[in-house]
């Protein structure tokens, strides 16, 4: 009987050590900007660790009103290049601070 209270005392304190890991992630990523681009450099975003866009630089090459569509294309490619960056450092990050566990599916941070 004991031992199943040790049991229960260990898990406790393994949900709290996740917990804290978990606000620390929470932390971090009000830290991380991630950048992402297309057209060669030409549209670029920079999103925050929570998928906020922070910035949108446009060069005024692409400020022609008869490419609308293209620079509207650009604009899509490089918030969807920053969203799979920002995806892959935090999914690194979590790798790192959980020990490589992942998190359980639906968890968002």
């Amino acid at each position: 009987m004991f031992e199943n209270l040790k049991d229960i005392g260990a898990l406790m304190k393994q949900a709290q050590q996740m917990q804290q890991k978990i606000a620390e992630m929470q932390e971090e990523l009000d830290r991380i900007e991630v950048d992402g681009s297309s057209g060669a450099g030409l549209v670029r975003v920079t999103v925050s660790g929570r998928g906020e866009t922070r910035r949108l630089h446009i060069d005024a090459s692409l400020l022609v009103p008869s490419e609308k569509g293209v620079l509207e294309d650009l604009v899509v490619a490089a918030c969807n290049d920053a969203r799979g960056r920002l995806e892959a450092t935090v999914s690194e990050r979590m790798k790192s601070m959980t020990g490589g566990l992942p998190l359980p599916p639906g968890l968002r941070l």
